[in-house]
């Protein structure tokens, strides 16, 4: 399948996305994924909005992991467990990524600036609640009572930073990456639009003849 010029810019946005992945570069929680996994379902044709970021996701994992393994086992001290490439919460992370590119295919390109601004903040937030609820499920310290859960949502355990600064990162990067990503292809998809018509104007000129001299 030919990728128009705006499809391009997806990709390369993607590789920006794997490259901010990188250890401390932004704050916990400050992540391009969400906007980016949601707007793939909103710009990417067919199968492509599901694998791209996916395995974009998985291919970056899998080079945190070794990373990470490796610094594990060059001082294993400075890790409170051992360090493993894959965990079931990336597991349950991928499902999540998942639905927000369904969510994203609720949607189309033609949809407003605003309604998809909105929908990448939806997604943000339902992969918050989502992921923070399979942490307080999961997790024994968390009483498994309705102030446990908001506890998960809110203010996390003790020692730990409050996961409210997670929501807010979570929630702030969902908004800033949606607003870039479809900024950029909309302005994209103006300037494709607008030399198409121009194309076909000059053609349509082309092909009136021309007025008799008198």
């Amino acid at each position: 399948m030919k990728l128009k010029r705006h499809h391009w810019i997806a990709v390369l946005l993607m590789l920006v996305f794997a490259a901010t992945r990188w250890p401390g570069l932004m704050p916990p929680n400050f992540s391009a994924a969400y906007a980016l996994s949601f707007c793939a379902g909103v710009y990417f044709p067919g199968a492509m909005a599901w694998w791209l970021p996916l395995v974009t996701l998985f291919a970056t994992d899998l080079a945190l992991g070794l990373h990470y393994r490796a610094l594990y086992l060059e001082n294993p001290t400075d890790f409170t467990h051992p360090v493993t490439l894959f965990s079931l919460w990336q597991l349950i992370s991928y499902v999540l990524f998942a639905g927000l590119i369904w969510l994203g295919r609720r949607l189309t390109s033609k949809s407003s600036f605003t309604t998809l601004l909105g929908g990448g903040l939806l997604g943000a937030i339902l992969f918050y609640i989502a992921s923070n609820t399979a942490s307080w499920l999961a997790n024994p310290a968390y009483p498994k009572t309705l102030s446990g859960w908001l506890q998960a949502l809110s203010g996390g355990l003790p020692g730990y930073p409050p996961t409210w600064e997670f929501f807010r990162n979570t929630l702030s990067s969902g908004g800033l990456f949606t607003a870039l990503f479809v900024g950029a292809m909309k302005l994209s998809e103006a300037a494709e639009e607008s030399k198409e018509e121009s194309a076909e104007e000059t053609k349509a000129g082309e092909g009136q003849p021309e007025e008799t001299k008198a």
